[in-house]
């Protein structure tokens, strides 16, 4: 019988994820865990059917299953091609059955790390939470985020 409860809560929290500023945060963490992990059954279940990914300036655009086959190679090859990602300034705010989470990530991986802001767009749907949206910047190599200049 708590196996049954404990199920049914688990399931609640995905449910209500994108209704809640603070899982918001935890799900969008996971999503970056995802991409360093070439998590392929977190992507499956996490990212919307209609998913886009908007790169830097436009330069590239990915849909779920671009991501999904970049993560598959990145499995098959056994490559870690990134050494780690770092979110900072993560906010998250929630209108009806959407989440949007803004920040950046600091991404690590050849001669130097690059920081990004994201703003990633979840929205509620076939009973959970998943990701439909995510547009990335590479910041410029002035000032860091949130740094004062002179």
């Amino acid at each position: 019988m708590s196996l049954i409860l404990s199920l049914g809560s688990s399931v609640a929290l995905a449910q209500a994820s994108c209704h809640d500023a603070a899982a918001l945060v935890q799900l969008d963490s996971e999503w970056e865990e995802a991409q360093l992990e070439a998590d392929v059954d977190w992507l499956e279940a996490h990212l919307a059917d209609e998913f886009v990914w908007v790169h830097d300036h436009a330069r590239l655009v990915d849909s779920k299953d671009t991501v999904l086959a970049r993560a598959r190679a990145a499995r098959l090859e056994n490559a870690a091609l990134t050494r780690s990602r770092v979110q900072s300034d993560v906010k998250a705010r929630v209108v009806g059955s959407t989440g949007v989470v803004t920040g950046f990530t600091v991404v690590d991986r050849g001669e130097r790390a690059k920081t990004y802001h994201f703003m990633r767009a979840y929205v509620t749907g076939s009973g959970r939470c998943r990701l439909l949206g995510n547009h990335t910047m590479l910041v410029s190599e002035s000032p860091s985020p949130g740094s004062e200049t002179t």
